[in-house]
């Protein structure tokens, strides 16, 4: 499907509402290629894990294979093959092996923005399935210290399984509520990894119905009450001077931008946003206001990463936390 047939799709079967929603987030132009990607499939990307494999080694045997690589220069273990040879990947041998991660390029930023060292004391706060986890684990040369917390069971087997293949020993795993770590184990952490349940907007598929399905205004909302637990329970786990990295799948100034200056209220002095140094063509800057609100100008150096063949819509931003918590609420 062409861009333009793709677009034309995405405005007959998307909600209505999405639409309107995302005209007024995006320019016109990043607003219409937008539409088309929701209706192409895109590249299949994945990271080598350097836990268990060398890049030039696992490069050399996918190529025999036939597989035609493409390398990202953003981050040295990332690489690309086109969607039709997606299938050949994932029976390769690398991949049962635990040797490569397929993940979206986007889902390869917060660990690489987070600025994770060796030895530290890190928390992903919402790991499942593990990606992100893995990565930390892989950049932290498996030295250190990792808890991953996931609430949902299903889900928190999953990650298991995948840290279990992964060559990491440093990941300390634990079934349990992300929102009540905070209280739990205060400024405990170096940094803490807060990839937030969302809406999914980015993950919108015209092949798949089911999709936006469930997608709502309502559902946006409701999001945003988990996603600040969240994001409180980061803060309070982080040490002074700690890096926070908050970041979402989805297009909605209520899940982004929103969240953050909340946070940034309720802890007002205690925590700064950021620079995040992105050398990437596809990306805007956090939001300055939303359907007439103004929101806190430092949101402008968070970043929405923009659809590409090889990317998703996210968005991304990174905390520092300057002093202990206190005057804490969940208001």
């Amino acid at each position: 499907m062409n861009s333009e047939r793709g677009r034309v799709a995405a405005e007959q079967l998307l909600p209505p509402v999405f639409l309107a929603r995302l005209g007024l987030i995006l320019p016109p132009e990043v607003y219409q290629s937008t539409l088309a990607s929701f209706a192409e499939p895109g590249r299949c990307t994945f990271r080598v894990n350097t836990l268990k494999t060398t890049i030039a080694d696992c490069v050399s045997e996918l190529r025999l294979l036939g597989l035609e690589l493409q390398p990202w220069d953003f981050i040295g273990e990332g690489f690309s093959v086109s969607a039709q040879q997606r299938q050949t990947l994932v029976y390769t041998a690398a991949h049962e092996r635990g040797d490569i991660y397929i993940q979206n390029y986007s889902s390869m930023v917060p660990p690489r923005i987070l600025k994770v060292e060796p030895g530290q004391e890190v928390l992903d706060l919402a790991a499942a399935p593990g990606g992100k986890t893995l990565h930390l684990a892989a950049i932290m040369g498996d030295k250190g210290r990792l808890a991953a917390v996931e609430l949902v069971k299903q889900r928190f087997h999953r990650l298991r399984r995948n840290v279990e293949r992964s060559g990491a020993s440093i990941v300390h795993l634990y079934c349990k509520d992300g929102g009540a770590v905070g209280r739990q184990v205060p400024g405990r952490f170096d940094r803490v990894l807060l990839d937030a349940p969302c809406s999914s907007e980015s993950r919108f598929a015209l092949a798949q119905p089911k999709s936006w399905s469930y997608w709502s205004e309502k559902k946006i909302v409701q999001m945003q009450r988990k996603q600040k637990q969240l994001l409180y329970s980061a803060v309070l786990a982080s040490k002074p001077g700690g890096l926070i990295a908050y970041s979402t799948c989805s297009f909605a100034p209520e899940e982004n931008e929103l969240v953050v200056a909340h946070v940034l209220k309720k802890f007002a002095g205690q925590l700064s946003l950021e620079e995040i140094d992105l050398p990437l063509p596809n990306t805007m800057a956090g939001l300055a206001q939303w359907r007439g609100r103004e929101i806190n100008p430092a949101l402008q150096r968070a970043v929405r990463i923009l659809p590409t063949a090889t990317m998703s819509g996210f968005f991304v931003c990174l905390l520092r936390k300057h002093q202990e918590s206190v005057g804490f609420s969940r208001s």
